[in-house]
């Protein structure tokens, strides 16, 4: 294959395989935890969660085939200028194409579309190559979590000014 990447909205036939795809990298990175994506239901039906206004998720295709995604979401919880970075994983095989800070400048172009000035995200330690990739854009280290996301699993917590 040439490797033909396209990245596109969410579909509601991405659901199962996003699913696939966000457990799968949780595991690989031995991050599989309560309190975290893994076990949440949400993950099951990104389709149905990003339909709220304001939110979008956009996913990664390689020859025709998904590879991942990420999104930008209004959290509970958070100021109406913050909307929460989620869901970002990419397969094994996807990486090392630039396809994550693809994402991220996606997320980040649309987040500022959609009039917000700050982008929230929580992780965690075990996801050792997303870490500097949000501290390359900008994004510092918080003290606290900020919103209800429910996901207590993660204990980092990082912030950007969308300027």
């Amino acid at each position: 294959m040439n490797n033909q990447i396209n990245i596109r909205m969410i579909r509601e036939t991405d659901n199962i395989e996003l699913a696939k795809i966000i457990r799968a990298c949780l595991s690989e990175f031995n991050a599989v935890k309560p309190g975290t994506v893994y076990y949440d239901d949400t993950t099951d039906h990104l389709y149905e969660i990003f339909k709220k206004e304001r939110s979008k998720y956009f996913v990664v295709e390689i020859d025709g085939k998904v590879a991942g995604g990420a999104g930008i979401y209004p959290t509970s919880g958070l100021e109406d200028d913050t909307c929460e970075l989620v869901k970002m994983y990419l397969l094994k095989s996807a990486r090392g194409k630039a396809l994550g800070k693809i994402l991220l400048q996606k997320c980040i172009a649309v987040a500022k579309e959609e009039g917000y000035k700050k982008m929230y995200l929580e992780t965690m330690p075990e996801l050792k190559l997303a870490i500097p990739m949000y501290q390359k854009y900008g994004f510092i280290f918080l003290n606290g979590p900020k919103g209800h996301s429910g996901h207590t699993g993660c204990d980092v917590w990082m912030m950007k000014e969308l300027t």
